[in-house]
């Protein structure tokens, strides 16, 4: 209890939470915004078991695995071999309101925050960060599985997506985002897409 106690009083998630929880850095009051906002999200969906319009992937505690369901669903309706396929991501110029029903295939995903870089919305590319705008949010993101022979690697920076800004073991999935420089620029920035920040 004193152990509860000091956390409270510290703002930061008790220990014990943390080892039954998902990543955070929060302090213990926005985490718990972000648990009500979870479970808010997985209540709404699970009433009438049907794809919202626009999924808030950091709102699983394993977005891995909706991300492998995507390629999954892709591969039997087409009877593609799983292990031959990828996720090709389209950034889209828009924001989760203006979706009003999922896909046919592939999913929306919003809720992401690109780190080190920008991304443009006009010309559809990662750019260099503005100053003071640490963590700018990415607009929905259009999911789909693809073979990967169809995949084209060309103007493309292989950015990875991070739970918390910790990286390292918040690893999640690597989306290949479109740019007009080189991609080691990016790389030496150290750009990556974050769920949570």
């Amino acid at each position: 209890m004193e152990n509860l106690q000091n956390a409270i009083f510290l703002d930061i998630v008790p220990d014990n939470w943390t080892k039954r929880a998902y990543p955070s850095m929060s302090s213990l009051a926005m985490w718990f915004t972000d648990l009500l906002a979870r479970i808010k999200e997985l209540e709404a969906w699970s009433v009438d078991f049907i794809l919202p319009s626009a999924v808030w992937l950091a709102g699983f505690f394993n977005p891995q695995s909706f991300l492998t369901a995507i390629m999954q669903t892709m591969a039997r309706r087409n009877e593609w071999p799983l292990d031959s396929m990828c996720l090709h991501c389209d950034v889209t110029k828009k924001n989760r309101e203006d979706f009003s029903s999922p896909p046919r295939e592939g999913a929306y995903i919003h809720g992401l925050f690109m780190e080190g870089a920008r991304w443009d919305q006009q010309v559809g590319l990662i750019v260099n960060a503005r100053l003071k705008e640490l963590t700018p949010t990415m607009p929905v993101i259009f999911i789909r599985a693809i073979p990967v022979d169809k995949q084209d690697n060309r103007n493309v920076y292989q950015c990875p997506v991070y739970k918390t800004r910790q990286r390292g073991p918040t690893y999640v999935w690597t989306f290949n985002l479109k740019t007009k420089e080189k991609p080691s620029k990016w790389t030496l920035a150290g750009v990556a897409l974050l769920l949570q920040i």
